[in-house]
Formats: structure tokens, sequence, C-alpha cells
């Protein structure tokens, strides 16, 4: 039986140049090398992946509190920029939004807010790619059409990445609250 080894082949057969014999050589002494990466390189990019998703989530949380703070001001510069043009509100009582709706309201500043805040703790962002789904407890105290409104609900904000950065495509809100009913965390 032939035992084959790197000695073995540094010796030149019949009709083998030395050259043939150097270009093995390094290809063997590249294996290490090779299998070292293979095994590296997947590792990288998955903890890559994991800290980007974190990323994507802190991101999207400060986007939608920033968006919140936008409502909360009339601030019809803000929403446009963070709204998808697609945009759809559904709340509670089934009526539906778009973004035109929400911005025309913004501009005749329809509603005056003295809060419209996620409540601490509460939010949660969960990120699939290029999809994030935030969650949270928004307490809103506003005045439309002379009406006060003091009350809570929960809602869910779907963004989307497009190629300028995430978009707030989707909201879908709660009825509110019973005032004695206690929240819990999504």
């Amino acid at each position: 039986m032939n035992s084959f080894t790197l000695e073995t082949i540094s010796q030149p057969r019949q009709g083998c140049s030395h050259g043939a014999v150097r270009r093995v050589k390094r290809r063997l002494s590249s294996f290490p090398k090779l299998l070292l990466l293979s095994i590296v390189l997947p590792l990288a990019a998955t903890s890559k992946l994991d800290a980007s998703q974190e990323e994507d989530a802190k991101t999207v949380a400060a986007l939608d509190t920033k968006y919140q703070a936008a409502v909360k001001a009339n601030d019809v510069t803000t929403m446009d920029q963070i709204l998808a043009d697609d945009f759809v509100l559904v709340t509670g009582r089934g009526s539906v939004f778009s973004k035109a709706d929400l911005l025309d309201s913004a501009r005749k500043k329809e509603v005056t807010y003295e809060r419209q805040n996620e409540e601490p703790g509460t939010q949660k962002v969960r990120v699939w790619g290029d999809t994030a789904v935030v969650t949270a407890l928004l307490w809103i105290k506003s005045v439309q059409a002379g009406k006060p409104a003091d009350y809570r609900l929960w809602f869910s904000d779907t963004y989307v990445r497009t190629p300028t950065g995430w978009r707030y495509a989707f909201g879908q809100a709660s009825l509110p609250l019973p005032e004695a009913e206690s929240p819990a965390k999504p």
C-alpha cells in the first residue's frame, strides 16, 4: 500500500515537472486557510446579521417615537417623511385613513394634543428582514371639535425598509381601553 504524503509528491515522477509539484504543494498548503475561512466567515456573517437586526429595531423604535411626537405637534413635514405613500391606518372602530387623510388633519390642526405618548416600557419592536412591527400602549389626551378625550389604546405599526430608509406603512389601533383596565405588556 502506498502512503501519500507531502514528501511523496515532492519527488517528481517520470514525466512530471517540478512546476506541477510546486502548484500541488501550494494548493495543499492553502487548504487549512480555506477550511478556517469556511468556518469563520459564516459565523462572522451571522453575528453581523444579529447586530443589524438589533440596530434595525433601535432605528425603528426611535422612528416610531419620533412619529408619535410629530402627530402630537401636528408636524406635517415629519409625518410626511415617515409615512409611506400608500400608508393605511385602521382604527378599532373600523375607520380607515390614508397618508393624505392624516396629513390633511394635521395641516388643519383638527386635533390638539396634550399627550400623544407611548407609555414607558410598553414598546416592543420585532424585525423580520425588511419589515418591522412596533407594538406599544399609547396614551392620548386631546381635544377634537371641542370635545376632550383622554384614553389609552394598543397599536401595532408596521414599518418597511425602502431604498430611502424605513417607512411607516400600516397601522392598526385597538378600541380605547376601559379606564379601570390595567395595561399589560405586548
